[in-house]
């Protein structure tokens, strides 16, 4: 079986976000990009399967401009076997990113597909969704804990709900996402990291997987959260109730 997985090149978690003046988005000109902290949980996911001896290979996919080929080779150097770019120049929304691994996935015919819950940049948590639709798959969405029969074709997933736990148990292929609790990755060797320089990145291009990139959302502003006012030391419990009751007005 080969196992799909998405991997998105983000704003490292690290970095502190500074939007542009003219408030249009945040800066990424000469600052520091990373894998997606959720992609590489899927990731890991994906490799685990395959050294259980539940898949024959691990394919790493980005979407986005030509520095997303950084990223495939972190994923190469984790232990992807092959890697999948597909350039696109301008902004991808959620639903033209579900298009193109719906085209992927008829191309490269694997029997799972693999992505981050959502992305730290835009917090969408909808590609999986979109693409298990397009698709036509069952989906397991929050996955906390996946368990796969090679014998029945089954996935059984554990996603965490607001009550506890809830389990679902699917047929495949599927498309699974993946939470915080799942695993935790592994970090890439350095003989890894020189062995993924030198492997091939397959390219495609929007236009030849037939799909055509097209803006269904329009960002009017991005602004930064207001800043927090200073704390106040109080000097009784009165005090306290007093400014909770009359100021805060949450008693």
């Amino acid at each position: 079986m080969k196992i799909m997985v998405a991997v998105k090149r983000v704003i490292d978690y690290a970095v502190k976000i500074r939007v542009k003046p003219d408030k249009t988005g945040v800066e990424t000109q000469n600052v520091k990009m990373s894998m997606n902290p959720f992609c590489e949980i899927a990731l890991e996911e994906a490799l685990r399967i395959k050294e259980a001896g539940m898949a024959s290979e691990v394919v790493a996919v980005s979407m986005g401009p030509a520095q997303c080929v950084d990223t495939l080779r972190t994923g190469l150097a984790m232990g992807a076997d092959r890697a999948i770019h597909v350039d696109a120049t301008g902004p991808l929304y959620p639903l033209s990113v579900a298009k193109l691994f719906k085209a992927l996935v008829e191309l490269e015919k694997p029997g799972l597909l693999i992505l981050g819950k959502q992305a730290i940049d835009d917090d969408c948590n909808q590609t999986g969704q979109m693409v298990a639709g397009l698709l036509g798959w069952p989906q397991g969405t929050f996955a906390s804990k996946v368990v796969l029969d090679k014998e029945k074709q089954l996935a059984t997933v554990d996603r965490e709900v607001d009550g506890g736990l809830e389990t679902l148990c699917m047929d495949l292929p599927a498309v699974i996402t993946t939470d915080l609790r799942l695993n935790q990755p592994r970090y890439a060797t350095l003989p890894n990291i020189m062995k993924a320089k030198s492997k091939v990145i397959k390219k495609y291009t929007p236009q030849e997987l037939n799909v055509e990139i097209k803006s269904d959302l329009e960002v009017l502003q991005v602004t930064e959260p207001p800043k927090r006012k200073a704390g106040v030391i109080v000097s009784s419990v009165d005090e306290l109730i007093d400014k909770l009751k009359n100021e805060a007005h949450v008693i």
